[in-house]
C-alpha cells in the first residue's frame, strides 16, 4: 500500500476467463488486481519458470523494486515531472494497462497478487519499463518523439510487462551473485536516470550484452502475445521499430537499447511470429476507446 503522501497511482480490480478472451477489469479509485484464473505455463510457450527460484527470493526482488519505484515517483513529483492522473496520455497508458494486466497471471501466478501501478514521467528520454511486482512507467519522450499509436504503445507495454512476468531482473541478480544486488541493483537494471548512481556500486555487470539480448527476445515474443490478446494489433511492432530506427539513425541509441537486438532483427522476428499471434488478435475483444498521440 502506498502512503497518502506519495504520488497518486492507478489500481485495478480485474478478472478474466480461463482463456482470457473477455475483459472484466475496471479501474478503481483504490484497490488491487484480484486473482485471475491461471493456465499451466506449459500451455503458453512464451512463458517459462524463473531460473532464479532457488537463489533469489521473489518477494525480496519485488520489495526492492517497489522501494526504487516509490523513490523515483517522489523525485519526479518533487521536480514537477510526474504527470497527473487527469492527463490524456496518463489515462491512455492506464487504459491500455487495464486491458493487458488480466492476462498476466496466466504466465506468472504471482502477478495476481501484484499491486499494479502505471505512471508517466515528463522526460525527453525514449524509455519505458515494468519493474518486478508490476510497477510500470513510461517517459513522455517515447510517446511524443515517436508519435506512437495505441497499438504501438500496447506492444511496448506488453514487452515491458513480459520482463516482469519472466522475472528477468531476478535472474540477472541471481546470475551476478544474488541478494546484495537485490538491495542495490534495481535502479541500474532499469536505467532510472539520477538513480543510476547505484550502477557505480557494482550492478552494471548485470547488463551483459548476450544475456540482455536473450531477455529482450523473450520479452518481445511474450509482449506480442499479451498485446494481441488485449485486442491490439501485434503487427504494430513492425512500425514501432521502424520509428525507433528513424529516431536513432546516425546517433547513439538510447541507453535502454544498448543491450537490445538490432531493430532490423526485431522486425524480422516479429514478422516470423505474426502468423501465430494474429489469430489471437482477431479473436480478441477490441478496445472501446482510442487515444491520439501527444502533440508533436
Amino acid at each position: 500500500m502506498i502512503d497518502d503522501d506519495t504520488p497518486s497511482h492507478a489500481a485495478y480490480a480485474c478478472a478474466c476467463s480461463l482463456h482470457g478472451r473477455r475483459r472484466l477489469g475496471a479501474l478503481l479509485v483504490a484497490g488491487a488486481l484480484a486473482p485471475a484464473a491461471t493456465l499451466a505455463q506449459t500451455e503458453i510457450p512464451e512463458c517459462r519458470r524463473s531460473r532464479a527460484a532457488s537463489v533469489v527470493p521473489a518477494n525480496q526482488v519485488e520489495g526492492s523494486a517497489q522501494q526504487q519505484y516509490l523513490q523515483l515517483l517522489r523525485q519526479a513529483k518533487g521536480e514537477g515531472n510526474l504527470t497527473p492522473a487527469t492527463h490524456p496520455q496518463m489515462q491512455r497508458l492506464r487504459y491500455i494497462a487495464q486491458r493487458i494486466v488480466p492476462f498476466a497471471a496466466e504466465c506468472n501466478g504471482r502477478a495476481a497478487q501484484w499491486r499494479w501501478e502505471v505512471n508517466l514521467l515528463d522526460s525527453k528520454q525514449i524509455n519505458a519499463f515494468c519493474m518486478p511486482g508490476g510497477k510500470i512507467a513510461f517517459y513522455s519522450g517515447i510517446l511524443q518523439q515517436l508519435q506512437l499509436g495505441d497499438d504501438e504503445v500496447a506492444v511496448i507495454m506488453g514487452h515491458e510487462v513480459a520482463h516482469a512476468l519472466l522475472e528477468h531482473a531476478r535472474e540477472r541478480m541471481a546470475k551476478s551473485g544474488g541478494t546484495e544486488l537485490v538491495l542495490r541493483g534495481a535502479a541500474a537494471i532499469f536505467g532510472l536516470g539520477s538513480l543510476g548512481d547505484i550502477a557505480a556500486q557494482g550492478a552494471t555487470q548485470l547488463l551483459s550484452l548476450k544475456f540482455g539480448r536473450s531477455d529482450e527476445s523473450e520479452a518481445d515474443a511474450l509482449g506480442l502475445l499479451l498485446a494481441a490478446r488485449a485486442g491490439y494489433d501485434p503487427g504494430a511492432g513492425i512500425t514501432l521499430w521502424q520509428k525507433m530506427g528513424a529516431a536513432t539513425a546516425g546517433k547513439a541509441p538510447p541507453q535502454w537499447l544498448s543491450t537490445h537486438p538490432a531493430g532490423e532483427t526485431r522486425i524480422r522476428d516479429i514478422q516470423a511470429k505474426l502468423p501465430r499471434v494474429q489469430p489471437m488478435f482477431q479473436a480478441a475483444a477490441k478496445p472501446d476507446r482510442r487515444f491520439k498521440p501527444p502533440a508533436g
